[in-house]
């Protein structure tokens, strides 16, 4: 069976993960704070927090922009639940913004729109979340133009995106936006198991991170309320979570990101020998936006299945009787039922209803080969 994601685990990897469980500490150790480091040095940031997982690091990541009760966040409704639940699970209400036809990221253009209404009606959001689709940036240069004239926190999801590039910057240097979060998800570039991480340049929201990772506790005299009871003393200062990634999951992903360049490498050729293999069959391949170069977590396709003989159902059964497994990234969030008890309707955003008929996704991951990705798009051409 042939998946559309899969982690690639080498023996230095095992052998990174076998000296922390050797070690004197498996969570909370050195072994954190060089994963850390490690990837903001290769995005170019000052600051990194790593957290268990991508869903957590975006939630302290708005706790650390100040998102509260009334306050709203916007996002794309092309992208997986978390992206949305964050703004939730800190009282604060959730809109979207709908997707652009070629790239499926967020719509500068729509955001625009949608800012200038907001102003009218005094509706303007704290935080605006954009999603790196398949590891392609966003238009981050007029997203963040916008955020200077409209005052909202840019958090970049950028789950799919470690180790794209975008202008003359890495994915995650936070050159134009106040956080980036990545995931190390199996199924993602870089794995962790699971895993999660929060970069800035700003050291207060740094500071704000940190506390938010770990209960809201300090053992930092200067933040305490009172003078220190002794070496052992703490307090809690704010209300944090328990989002603290392990020694034994840094540790692999420290390892991992020694192969970065190698996994965007070979991601982006199998990339290309899509685009190339697929030119003569009934879909629409990927649109690359000019200034990104994406790292391809997932390659994402688009068929008009009204106008073949196949409805999509129809086609991933047949796929996966061939041992191919397809997916799809994503099911519009405001379509899912929690969301729609809060008002969102079919018709809202109608470019990401009509991408979600119509796209589908092909197998990518490093350890595919070439003979594998023939057979895939041998498969499709039968069905197709």
């Amino acid at each position: 069976m042939i998946y559309y994601g899969k982690q690639s685990i080498s023996e230095t990897d095992i052998k990174a993960v076998e000296e922390v469980l050797r070690s004197d500490f498996l969570t909370q150790g050195p072994a954190i704070e060089q994963f850390e480091r490690t990837v903001a040095d290769y995005c170019g940031a000052k600051y990194a927090v790593a957290v268990c997982n991508a869903t957590a690091a975006l939630h302290i990541a708005c706790l650390s922009a100040g998102l509260d009760t009334g306050e709203l966040l916007w996002t794309s409704p092309i992208t997986f639940v978390a992206s949305a639940n964050c703004g939730r699970y800190c009282g604060a209400d959730v809109d979207f913004v709908d997707i652009d036809e070629k790239t499926y990221n967020m719509s500068a253009a729509a955001l625009e729109e949608k800012l200038r209404r907001a102003r009218r009606e005094n509706k303007l959001p704290k935080v605006v979340i954009p999603i790196h689709l398949a590891g392609q940036s966003c238009d981050m240069v007029r997203i963040k133009e916008l955020s200077d004239e409209y005052g909202f926190t840019i958090i970049e999801d950028a789950s799919h995106a470690v180790g794209a590039d975008y202008l003359d910057t890495k994915v995650g240097s936070c050159a134009f936006s106040d956080m980036t979060v990545f995931s190390f998800h199996p199924v993602k570039i870089v794995t962790t198991g699971e895993g999660g991480m929060v970069l800035t340049n700003n050291h207060e929201l740094y500071e704000k991170l940190l506390l938010y990772r770990s209960h809201g506790i300090t053992r930092n005299p200067a933040k305490m309320t009172h003078v220190s009871d002794g070496a052992w003393y703490y307090q809690q200062i704010v209300l944090g979570c328990n989002y603290r990634m392990t020694d034994i999951q840094a540790a692999l992903g420290t390892s991992q990101m020694k192969r970065l360049d190698a996994f965007v490498a070979r991601r982006r050729e199998l990339a290309a020998r899509y685009d190339a293999l697929l030119q003569e069959l009934p879909l629409v391949t990927p649109h690359v936006m000019e200034g990104a170069n994406p790292s391809w977590h997932i390659y994402v396709v688009r068929v008009a299945f009204g106008q073949i003989s196949k409805t999509k159902q129809q086609l991933f059964e047949a796929m996966k009787e061939q041992g191919i497994m397809l997916n799809l990234h994503y099911i519009p969030v405001h379509r899912q039922p929690y969301y729609e008890k809060l008002g969102f309707r079919q018709g809202d955003f109608p470019q990401s209803e009509k991408y979600y008929d119509e796209a589908f996704t092909l197998p990518l991951y490093y350890d595919l080969t070439n003979d594998q990705q023939d057979r895939i798009v041998e498969s499709l051409r039968k069905i197709l």
